[in-house]
């Protein structure tokens, strides 16, 4: 049985694509934009910011225009981002595209019917798919600008939730992707979260079934646990920190968490 978190709300969700991406902005002034980005290593801290913002008019341009099947890049208009390396003009890029996005996804409400990848077809889908892709790469560009990064504990567990269906979902409709090896009876993983109010419920128990990956939040006796701060613990289950940073305790069988890692990637 898979248990959920709290729904954050879309008007949160759409408030928050616009202050995720201002703290993006922060991360990228007066750092070096030609540097490799060392968790996205394809990318430079340049090209990571322009992944984040392309993604935003992406998804505007689906909502706003109705989209019911998948949308070219080349359809989106400004895309790709400014065309020379001013980082003023990148920076307005950014801020532009975040506000018009949060903009039209209000503006549509969470159950407009939307084209998507996903299990959910509807606007409400994006808005925290556009959140929540925002909260990762935001981290990434300040792991390679050398920044401090803090997140809202309540995102940080809902990172985790989605990242959990991102899985689930990959299983039941990818049947080649490396998630369908996550699979097997008796083995399960144990999320804890040590720096957060017992109201949250920041634990996740995790099991690998025959039938595809399950969870709830709860604590549990599992194969593996990953302990540390909830962050840290979200971080490192999105492989951008590693397991021996030094604020992470990892209990059991430490190679069912490996395994798990090297599977649940979509890059």
């Amino acid at each position: 049985m898979t248990q959920l978190g709290v729904d954050l709300g879309h008007d949160r969700y759409c408030d928050e694509i616009v202050a995720q991406t201002a703290l993006l902005r922060e991360h990228l002034k007066d750092a070096d934009l030609a540097v490799t980005v060392p968790t996205c290593p394809d990318w430079t801290l340049r090209e990571l910011a322009v992944h984040v913002g392309g993604a935003h008019r992406w998804v505007e341009h689906i909502v706003r225009t109705g989209a019911t099947e998948e949308v070219q890049d080349s359809q989106v208009p400004d895309f790709a981002g400014p065309e020379h390396d001013d980082p003023a003009a990148l920076d307005a890029w950014l801020a532009e595209g975040a506000e018009k996005t949060a903009a039209t996804l209000r503006t549509a409400g969470p159950e407009a019917a939307a084209w998507t990848w996903s299990w959910e077809r509807t606007a409400g889908f994006w808005a925290r798919r556009m959140t929540l892709e925002t909260v990762i790469h935001r981290a990434d560009a300040a792991i390679a600008a050398g920044a401090p990064y803090e997140l809202a504990p309540e995102l940080a567990a809902d990172a985790i939730d989605e990242w959990l269906q991102i899985v689930r979902y990959a299983q039941q409709v990818m049947p080649q992707h490396a998630a369908s090896e996550l699979r097997g009876s008796r083995r399960s993983i144990h999320l804890h979260a040590t720096d957060t109010p017992a109201e949250l419920n920041a634990e996740w128990f995790i099991q690998l079934t025959e039938d595809g990956v399950t969870w709830r939040r709860d604590h549990e006796k599992a194969t593996v646990a990953l302990r540390g701060p909830l962050t840290d613990v979200l971080l490192a289950f999105y492989r951008r920190l590693p397991l021996d940073g030094g604020k992470l305790e990892v209990l059991g069988e430490p190679g069912l968490l490996g395994f798990w890692l090297e599977r649940a990637t979509f890059e």
